[in-house]
């Protein structure tokens, strides 16, 4: 990572402290949820709170730089990954799990310049976790570097995946062909944290050796494929190709070894990408 971004990824890991504690302050009191597309699709004040919080804190200090936000975008914001320095904000990934107090909820605030990603800041607000990964430098939790797993062997591995927000039939069953596919592999099982943040974190850290998913979003998925990478993993579409930030498709694993063999079993359905227009 250029050293002329230092400054900007050191305000990213203070402002996710800082939103960190918003979000656990907020889990003592009563969570008001409002629902966006489905009753499975969900945001809260907290959301919308903690976006504006990270985006006044960077415009103030970065007046010049773009955003893409979560909840900004479900405004009406259009999402466009320009060459401009973009912040790409998901102030409480885990939204649902939040809604019900399941412990893994994490603010992902990643970071490109010319369409790169130049780092990421992954605040696993309940553990107390930061997660950061700078292009060149590594990645690391709380100051201890990661390194993904060493694996190789498919049949040893835990692949992590979500079942998304989705309830269309036609989707949900290649989502669970595609679990199941993998799961008789054999693997040695199939987790979920309930946020890809975490997940692709997980991956980083060796606790897992791959997480996929189609239908998530940019948000989603910017910080971890940087925290990934500087780990020593590799991220990719899920035909294979050249991972695509707007695609709303990843795969991301500890080597090309897994991951090939997780996309030969998965079920590919359409999404609208996240830069497409409205």
């Amino acid at each position: 990572m250029a050293d002329q971004w230092q400054e900007a990824f050191d305000h990213a890991v203070a402002v996710a402290r800082k939103a960190g504690k918003v979000v656990r302050d907020a889990l003592q009191n009563e969570v008001k949820v409002m629902h966006k597309s489905s009753s499975v699709d969900l945001v809260t004040k907290t959301d919308q709170k903690v976006e504006k919080l990270i985006i006044a804190s960077v415009k103030e200090k970065f007046p010049t730089h773009s955003f893409i936000g979560e909840e900004s975008v479900a405004e009406g914001h259009k999402c466009e990954l320009t060459d401009n320095p973009t912040w790409i904000i998901d102030p409480i990934d885990g939204t649902t799990n939040f809604v019900h107090g399941f412990p893994f909820i994490a603010v992902s605030i990643g970071f490109a310049v010319k369409k790169e990603l130049e780092f990421g800041v992954v605040y696993s607000c309940v553990e107390d976790k930061m997660y950061t990964g700078q292009r060149g430098k590594g990645a690391y939790c709380d100051g201890v570097q990661l390194n993904v797993s060493a694996l190789k062997e498919i049949n040893h591995s835990i692949i992590l995946s979500e079942l998304g927000s989705n309830r269309d039939t036609i989707v949900v069953n290649k989502i669970f062909s595609t679990m199941q596919k993998i799961l008789c592999i054999p693997v040695h099982g199939i987790r979920g944290c309930g946020t890809a943040a975490t997940n692709m974190c997980m991956v980083a850290s060796g606790a897992a050796e791959a997480f996929f998913e189609i239908g998530i979003h940019c948000w989603d998925i910017a910080a971890g494929a940087a925290i990934v990478r500087e780990a020593g993993g590799v991220v990719f579409d899920v035909d294979g190709g050249p991972f695509d930030l707007m695609s709303r498709r990843m795969v991301c694993a500890n080597n090309k070894i897994i991951a090939d063999r997780i996309i030969k079993e998965i079920d590919v359905f359409h999404v609208e990408r996240d830069d497409a227009k409205k």
